[in-house]
């Protein structure tokens, strides 16, 4: 894909989504499993739909909406966003499509999150609607939709912005939340009910 002028070119020692691990790399850090994926269609049924996904609906009375299956990637604060690209990276390698994966990040924006913005935030938001991409947002962004798999990066913040983006990301996720930290910090945080 060609350049667009005003765009400066991002280099392999930029952090941000890979399509492939960097030879040579090894892997600092528990790998994710993929999760639960979509049930397969019907035969003669449309197929997968593109675009966002549509909220939840709310459960019926009685019912209690279904939990995302959780894993937590033990990382510190300063290693948090190198496992959230590291669990991306095996969900991108294990067939999850990137429109589905939304990373999060508790501190400082994600790199490719900081680039994006750059260009404006009419072009940042463009592309979290299109949902044809690992899209990356700080977690107390108020305009996120729900994607099946979301990776929260407690890498810095408050006791209570962690506190508020756990059952944040908790609701966000479809199938599957992925969350990368000091797991004495995320699991004394961690809503009783998650």
């Amino acid at each position: 894909m060609p350049l667009i002028p005003e765009e400066p070119q991002i280099h392999e020692s930029v952090p941000g989504p890979r399509a492939v691990p960097a030879a040579g790399r090894p892997a600092m850090t528990p790998r994710p499993v993929p999760g639960p994926r979509p049930a397969p269609t019907r035969s003669g049924s449309p197929g997968p739909r593109s675009g966002p996904v549509p909220a939840p609906r709310a459960a019926a009375a009685g019912a209690k909406a279904a939990t995302p299956q959780i894993q937590l990637i033990p990382a510190s604060a300063q290693g948090a966003l190198d496992a959230a690209d590291e669990a991306v990276d095996l969900l991108l390698d294990t067939g999850r499509a990137p429109g589905e994966v939304l990373v999060l990040t508790t501190g400082e924006a994600h790199p490719w999150a900081a680039h994006e913005l750059s260009f404006g935030e009419a072009s940042y938001w463009a592309q979290h609607d299109a949902a044809e991409d690992v899209f990356y947002a700080a977690a107390d962004a108020g305009r996120i939709s729900p994607r099946p798999v979301v990776v929260l990066a407690v890498n810095g913040g408050s006791d209570a912005a962690v506190a508020g983006a756990l059952p944040a990301a908790v609701a966000r996720a479809g199938a599957l939340l992925i969350v990368c930290g000091d797991p004495q910090r995320v699991n004394a945080l961690l809503p009783a009910s998650a």
